[in-house]
């Protein structure tokens, strides 16, 4: 008979295996929240070796969280079922075969297809981490290992974009997809061996109309939007994506209304408290993270730095956020959470209106006073706002507020980048219609929002190089400027939202709040 001691959860008798849970999951965190921020630096060389037009790296970036914000609150009910460690182990290998996928994509269409399997793997680890920490660790243990679980988090979202450049640089961008093959492979060894089993329950039945009519709802939208910026608004197909969104919406609210186990009791939305976080988390992700995208074509294909130092220039909003919230306890600590999550996004919508800065005539030094300030306010509105949102609903609809405000920061981030990216792409398409004297002004517009900035300018005669090159600097500037614009007010707005909407109530208890799952963003939050 085999009488060796049971290793599946860490005891005080077993010290040495007492974090390994943690490291587990800290893994599995890491790479999702890496993988999205090494994406964003290498848009430019895969648009360049998939030879892909712009929608289509919209697409690369915005599936993965499209596909997450769809998923998040059905797949959160499944771990209740099946169980989050089952969840876990199937979101790891998913993600991984999904990125291997990645990273022998021959075409943009089979790229965007993996990233959308990625986005499956990964809603089902997200939503499994908080309750696999709960469960693994108790007491002290359990404040030390969220704790961790932040600061890796943190980590990530600086780190992301300079590997994300190294690996692209030295390698290619299919190495940012390889890298995650022997991270979810330690991950899975570690769960397997480490992380207890939960059996799950039986929590009544899944509300699958509803889950179906969102997801119908949330890709209808975003599909809409970015055909937008190549079919233009007037096309048949975004019309009817934009008016299927709108029917999906409304099947959605019918269905969630006669459902006895519904994903979202439409009853919190009497709550406007809650309403104004959950907005304020939509918009958030709109406003601080989706124009980086933007911001690094910019960076590479215009003024031609290498994507390792592009990465560099958007480290600094990452960093100012993980210092800010790293003190936000001792700061902000007495005040009510409306105050700093308010000011926080009012200070984001400034950073980024600083960024209009950027001209012609810029180098990269013009945005880095924006990224800064945006930073401050990244690090001051996201701490607290999960448990703030979390207390303002009755205990028992705690997981399902979760998993709205989790939903909507991913879906305010594919919102924002479809948005943005067609403003961005019908402003070059003016800018250089009307100042370009081209021979094929679309032709070329789409190559500059595309990334290729360099193939136009290696395309026309030598006489006028000058001239292209001007215009190339001075079009994106000019589709910059209106994104700036936009996410700026959009996180302006976003604040007196919350300063309007919610109820004055008791300190923020940074010391009890309940950790949020991670956002997964170009530029993901780092703290929790």
């Amino acid at each position: 008979m085999n009488t060796a001691p049971d290793t599946s959860s860490p005891t005080p008798d077993r010290p040495r295996g007492k974090w390994i849970p943690l490291t587990a999951i800290c893994l599995g965190t890491f790479m999702l929240l890496v993988d999205v921020s090494i994406v964003n630096v290498a848009l430019p060389q895969m648009a360049s070796d998939l030879h892909s037009s712009f929608t289509s790296l919209q697409w690369v970036v915005d599936m993965y969280a499209l596909v997450l914000a769809a998923l998040l609150m059905v797949v959160g009910a499944l771990g209740d079922r099946l169980g989050h460690r089952k969840l876990y182990l199937f979101g790891l290998v998913v993600f991984a075969l999904a990125s291997l996928a990645c990273g022998l994509a021959p075409n943009a269409g089979t790229l965007i297809a993996a990233r959308a399997a990625q986005g499956v793997g990964g809603a089902a680890m997200l939503t499994s981490t908080t309750s696999l920490l709960n469960a693994a660790y108790q007491g002290r243990d359990r404040g030390t290992a969220f704790g961790i679980w932040g600061a890796v988090s943190g980590g990530a979202a600086a780190v992301g974009p300079v590997l994300g450049g190294l690996l692209t640089d030295e390698i290619n961008w299919r190495a940012i997809f390889f890298v995650n093959l022997p991270i979810a492979a330690a991950a899975l060894y570690m769960t397997v061996r480490h992380l207890k089993d939960d059996r799950g329950r039986p929590t009544g039945r899944l509300d699958y109309a509803g889950a179906v009519t969102f997801t119908v709802f949330s890709g209808a939208l975003v599909y809409g939007l970015i055909e937008s910026a190549d079919k233009g608004w007037g096309s048949s197909t975004v019309l009817g994506s934009l008016a299927l969104a709108v029917v999906a919406l409304l099947a959605f609210a019918l269905v969630e209304l006669r459902s006895g186990n519904p994903l979202l009791d439409l009853g919190l939305l009497r709550n406007r408290s809650f309403v104004g976080l959950t907005a304020a988390a939509l918009l958030l992700n709109a406003a601080a993270f989706a124009h980086l995208t933007y911001t690094s074509i910019w960076l590479q294909s215009v003024l031609a730095l290498s994507p390792i130092q592009a990465g560099l220039v958007c480290c600094p909003l990452a960093l100012a956020a993980f210092v800010v919230a790293g003190n936000s306890a001792r700061l902000f600590g007495r005040a009510a959470p409306q105050i700093p999550i308010g000011l926080g996004l009012i200070l984001i919508g400034a950073g980024v209106l600083l960024m209009t800065l950027v001209s012609a005539g810029s180098s990269w030094t013009a945005v880095l006073p924006g990224l800064i300030v945006s930073g401050v306010g990244v690090g001051m509105a996201t701490p607290i706002m999960m448990s703030a949102a979390l207390a303002t609903v009755p205990r028992e609809r705690v997981g399902m507020a979760s998993g709205v405000v989790n939903t909507g920061r991913q879906l305010g981030y594919a919102l924002g980048i479809a948005v943005l990216g067609t403003v961005f792409a019908n402003r070059i398409q003016d800018y250089v219609t009307v100042n370009g004297h081209l021979a094929d002004p679309h032709g070329a517009a789409s190559a500059l929002s595309g990334g290729r900035a360099q193939a136009v300018l290696a395309s026309v005669p030598a006489d006028k190089a000058a001239a292209v090159h001007q215009l190339v600097h001075a079009s994106f500037a000019a589709g910059l400027d209106r994104v700036y614009l936009i996410a700026g007010g959009t996180g302006i707005v976003a604040g007196l939202i919350v300063l309007a909407l919610v109820r004055r109530g008791e300190p923020a208890s940074w010391e009890r709040a309940a950790p949020a799952e991670p956002v997964v963003t170009a530029e993901a939050s780092p703290a929790h």
